[in-house]
């Protein structure tokens, strides 16, 4: 309209240009920030005087975000991610934090923080994206953006169960033990508020440990206090800032009283005039205690907790009985920032192996990649089945995998007898790996072991007991659970009781013209199908009369102490009754050669187990001195077969924690290699035919006073250990006539050769080149029986 004025089309321009859309104004208290960023966490709380802070869900003013009050226990873990915050925000506590609130509880941000007030970290509620009529059109790409944020949140939720299922299996907590059981914490280290006696007192309140037979004794089954009131307490020094994280108790042990604690609160300080007591909100925490004397209880704290020292404080007990109980605390140890020393710890082991505790698959894949990695050196077989059906595998390490050499003595390591007792277990999985890489290193002392000896390993001889107390855990399998196999059988009271028949035919002079000494025969009533006789037992038995073994060592857990045979008393009623062998002089130099090589046995300031101070014997003993075990493998393959055998107690700790396998093998890897070699001590040789050279199996060699004979193998050869000094030794088999030399063993570890060359008796002679079927004339046979008396006669006035 090129003929209105100027004056009129300002106006209509005004009018028809759209106005700008107002602006959104902030929710009341909150101060805008750039889009996308989180808010910022509550500020934990700061430390104390004493160094543990507020709880960092409770709030400035001293109100809390934890649980409502009356509840004592910690709330379920799975509520953490219910109340989990938006991705983004933070609101766990610093990692090594004072004393927070639970970890299953989440603290929530501060009522002014933006995103929503405390009760909705998420996203605004839909009724407040409506409020405003200028801009009602604005919402629906918000719902949109919404939709899109919830999506997001799912995939993120997702994402954690994966590792979840991976982490599920280890049962152990994050933190090791501080080592009460294991006794790495030491007497000085523990206080009690009173106590009974002191049989009685804090150093006894340890995991696991055992009490003496005899009521009142000097070394009781745990800690009891000396009143009955709420105001006791059990006080363990940690020595260092520790992040304990919990604790695991246990009742008395003792066959004549029943007490334990039934719930107790914890207390934590650093040095040990001002207290904080373990809360689980604003309430202070009690903690479930046992429900019998045995089963060890895990509490873990609501959330872990900085401090020095740690107290128990029992609040209830058994009614019928006493304030008594057994503790394990576990914590992580934390570096002192006021201390520019390191500190000391123990020494790690250069020998880079496998440390950790390896079920029935993860024993199998170490011992197949051993053998993938020294296949030349190496054979892995089955002896057997376990009740259930897992197989009992064995390792064999030698030049010549698979096969006898004449000459090579045999030599074999047992552990897992009873499946609690899991140290031996893991010592003999890593010992596999470190002959193996030591061979390919070309360790003189490993090769020299390796190309002159047949070496065999059995890990684990009642898997199906390891299996049971592997799923519980190192700290919760107690004193007993796994100690037998799946038929409730313990194995090492199941083999043939050959004692027995042995003393009874000693006491009527029948040994050894009519009752042998050696090799003595499996009674009838064991051969049963019927009978007792567990297969893991079984599959052993086979494995001894397989193979010419001639030293093995049987590994447990539970003491720390050397024991040889006989392990059975022999007066039948007696609990307690010195019974050595006829080789008692070899036994106890076997065992002192693992003793006195084993560095926690060795060590002057290592205190009982229990209540047996084996220190005084040199921490060997006759096994039935110190208690009887009928039936006992060990006293089995000295009488049925040529094998020397000894029972080694690694370990108070049955099963150990992971975190103490490096020092164990430390303290263990001398010792088993210096007692295999012990099995080239004595005598060695073969016994052969002087016509044609052959070897002659199951000829007896009888050592001129030591009431025990052993047997050639299959080929011929024979190995006897003995002490050193000079010994007339006598070979004899069937047909063959007996002949004698003297031998002297050195005391250099390498063994004499002792052979010998048998003439056939002059019967087998003539019988040889009479045909076939004919019998000896009869003044030719009176002749041969007058000679053989004149021998005997003359052997018998011989001094």
């Amino acid at each position: 309209m090129p003929g209105l004025p100027l004056a009129l089309l300002l106006p209509l321009l005004l009018l028809l240009t759209p106005p700008p859309p107002p602006a959104r104004a902030a929710p009341p208290g909150n101060p805008p920030r750039p889009r996308g960023l989180a808010a910022a966490p509550a500020e934990p709380g700061r430390p104390d005087a004493t160094g543990m802070g507020t709880p960092a869900g409770a709030a400035p003013g001293g109100t809390a975000t934890g649980p409502p009050e009356g509840t004592g226990a910690a709330p379920p873990r799975s509520t953490a991610a219910a109340a989990a915050p938006p991705k983004g925000t933070t609101a766990g506590p610093p990692q090594g934090g004072g004393a927070g609130t639970s970890k299953s509880t989440t603290a929530a941000p501060p009522k002014g923080a933006a995103g929503g007030g405390p009760s909705s970290p998420g996203p605004p509620e839909r009724g407040r994206l409506k409020e405003g009529g200028p801009g009602a059109k604005a919402p629906a790409p918000r719902k949109k953006l919404v939709r899109v944020k919830v999506v997001k949140k799912k995939v993120v939720k997702k994402k954690p169960k994966a590792p979840a299922k991976d982490s599920a299996a280890p049962q152990e907590p994050q933190c090791p033990p501080l080592g009460l059981e294991s006794l790495r914490v030491l007497d000085s280290q523990l206080r009690a508020s009173s106590d009974k006696r002191y049989g009685l007192g804090a150093h006894r309140g340890r995991l696991n440990i055992q009490s003496g037979l005899y009521d009142g004794d000097f070394y009781d089954g745990g800690w009891c206090a000396g009143q009955e009131d709420t105001e006791q307490w059990l006080e363990v020094d940690a020595r260092r800032l520790t992040n304990f994280t919990g604790v695991i108790t246990q009742g008395l042990n003792s066959i004549w009283t029943y007490d334990w604690v039934t719930s107790y609160k914890v207390q934590v300080s650093n040095d040990t005039h001002t207290w904080q007591p373990c809360r689980n909100g604003t309430e202070e925490a009690v903690f479930p205690g046992n429900k019998d004397p045995e089963t060890p209880v895990l509490n873990l704290l609501p959330s872990p907790v900085v401090a020095r020292y740690l107290r128990i404080n029992p609040q209830t007990w058994f009614q019928n009985g006493t304030i008594c109980l057994r503790a394990e605390v576990l914590g992580c140890p934390l570096p002192d920032p006021n201390n520019i020393y390191a500190w000391q710890s123990q020494p790690l082991p250069t020998d880079k192996l496998d440390f950790r505790h390896h079920n029935y698959k993860e024993m199998r894949k170490l011992m197949k990649r051993v053998n993938d990695e020294c296949p030349d050196i190496t054979r892995v077989y089955s002896i057997g089945k376990s009740y259930l059906g897992l197989k009992m595998y064995v390792m064999e390490i030698s030049d010549n995998p698979g096969q006898h050499e004449v000459g090579e003595p045999e030599f074999r390591y047992v552990a897992g007898m009873h499946g609690n007792e899991v140290l031996g277990r893991e010592l003999l999985l890593n010992l596999m790996e470190y002959l193996c890489r030591e061979f390919r290193l070309g360790n003189p002392r490993v090769v020299q072991l390796v190309t002159e000896t047949r070496i065999h390993l059995l890990p684990s001889m009642n898997p199906d007991g390891y299996e049971t107390a592997y799923k519980l855990g190192s700290e919760l399998s107690g004193w007993a659970m796994g100690r037998w196999t799946y038929e409730g059988i313990d194995l090492n009271h199941n083999f043939a009781d050959l004692n027995t028949a042995l003393w009874d035919a000693e006491d009527n002079d029948l040994v050894p013209h009519e009752f042998p000494n050696h090799y003595i025969p499996i009674p009838e009533y064991y051969t049963f199908a019927n009978a007792t006789v567990a297969p893991e037992t079984r599959a052993v038995i086979d494995w001894m009369q397989r193979y010419p073994f001639v030293l093995s060592a049987n590994l447990h857990g539970g003491e720390l102490v050397v024991t040889y045979p006989f392990d059975m008393t022999r007066t039948y009623w007696k609990a307690q009754e010195l019974t050595p062998t006829a080789d008692d002089g070899v036994f106890r130099w076997l065992a002192t050669v693992y003793a006195t090589s084993n560095l926690a046995m060795a060590s002057e300031e290592r205190r009982l187990c229990h209540y047996d101070d084996f220190t005084r014997f040199g921490n060997i003993i006759n096994g039935a001195n110190w208690h009887t075990v009928p039936g006992s493998m060990n006293d089995f393959s000295y009488l049925h077969t040529n094998c020397f055998e000894i029972t080694v107690e690694l370990s108070c700790d049955k099963f150990p924690h992971a975190s103490e396998l490096p020092a164990e093998w430390e303290n263990n890897r001398e010792s088993l290699l210096l007692y295999m070699e012990q099995v080239h001590r004595g005598i060695k040789g073969v016994v052969r035919d002087r016509d044609t050279e052959q070897g002659i199996a199951n000829a007896i060699i009888s050592v001129d006073g030591i009431n025990h004979d052993i047997r050639t193998a299959f080929d011929g050869d024979y190995w006897r250990l003995l002490n050193p000094g000079e010994y007339e030794v006598t070979a004899r088999a069937e047909g063959y006539e007996a002949a004698t030399r003297p031998c002297r063993v050195s005391y250099e570890n390498v063994p004499t050769p002792c052979s010998f060359h048998l003439a056939r008796e002059q019967r087998q002679r003539l019988r040889g080149r009479l045909p076939g079927g004919a019998r000896l004339p009869p003044d030719l046979v009176l002749r041969l029986r007058r000679q053989r008396l004149r021998r005997l006669r003359a052997h018998r006035r011989a001094p």
